[in-house]
């Protein structure tokens, strides 16, 4: 049998779950080991060594051990880096902030490396705690996160006769293609929803944009219905699933308006 080796790094609270009277068995994004899950020993009766640490979105510092990469690991300590109370305080971005969790939950394999997620998670909840929730903080999140997860959709040009996306036309998104199409190469039914240049164009905009530009963008209503259409369809596509943290977020919202 060999000896445990202890390790420490920081990570984001993706979710938890109860495991037996007293345990909670916590995954975390970290920025050294990708998704990490381990299990606290007594956490859930704990008031000192792990009081309050394991809220969702918490950026924590974490001292684990395990002796191999195939076993759960044991959550040694944890503390807090960084609580995000004021995303916390507001109703609508405590809902963003566990959606944007849930999505890097599910596009992030366990024990898969991705510096650049931790980092997208840290900027955006960041953003989010010190400027107005938008949507489209939201669906540049997305995007971005698509495109380092390695499912990044084709909007650059027309997936069939490679035409540039041409200000003033429409084009419409193939899901199961993974891109757009020209109106032309679509041959669409009266279903489907004609998306705009002006759209396709802001989403490629997003995927680059510097995280204090993004703060100052409004999306109108028809760019923000295209956009969101065209990337939750295309995660529920990819996941094969809804994800559930945007249908409580839908719901919500419902409710509150």
């Amino acid at each position: 049998m060999g000896a445990r080796e202890s390790f420490k790094t920081t990570g984001f609270v993706l979710r938890s779950l109860h495991y037996g009277e007293s345990d909670l068995i916590i995954t975390f994004y970290s920025s050294e080991f990708g998704k990490l899950q381990g299990i606290a020993k007594g956490a859930k009766n704990s008031k000192k060594r792990f009081a309050n640490v394991f809220e969702p979105f918490s950026l924590t510092e974490i001292i684990f051990s395990r002796k191999n990469r195939d076993l759960l690991a044991f959550i040694e300590s944890c503390e807090i880096i960084d609580h995000y109370s004021a995303i916390r305080q507001d109703l609508e971005k405590t809902l963003i902030a566990s959606y944007f969790i849930d999505l890097a939950d599910h596009f992030s394999p366990e024990g898969k490396k991705n510096e650049d997620v931790f980092h997208l998670l840290q900027d955006f909840l960041q953003m989010l705690g010190t400027s107005k929730s938008s949507e489209a903080a939201v669906r540049f999140f997305e995007i971005r996160l698509l495109k380092l997860a390695g499912f990044e959709p084709e909007l650059k040009h027309c997936i069939t006769c490679r035409t540039p996306v041409t200000n003033g036309n429409s084009y419409f998104f193939y899901a199961d293609e993974g891109g757009i199409k020209c109106s032309t190469c679509a041959n669409p039914q009266r279903y489907e929803q004609p998306i705009s240049a002006g759209t396709v164009r802001t989403l490629l905009l997003g995927r680059e944009m510097d995280m204090n530009k993004i703060k100052l963008i409004a999306l109108s209503d028809s760019l923000a219905k295209e956009s969101r259409g065209l990337l939750t369809g295309f995660i529920t596509h990819v996941l094969g699933r809804e994800v559930k943290s945007l249908k409580v977020m839908e719901q919500v919202r419902k409710l509150c308006t």
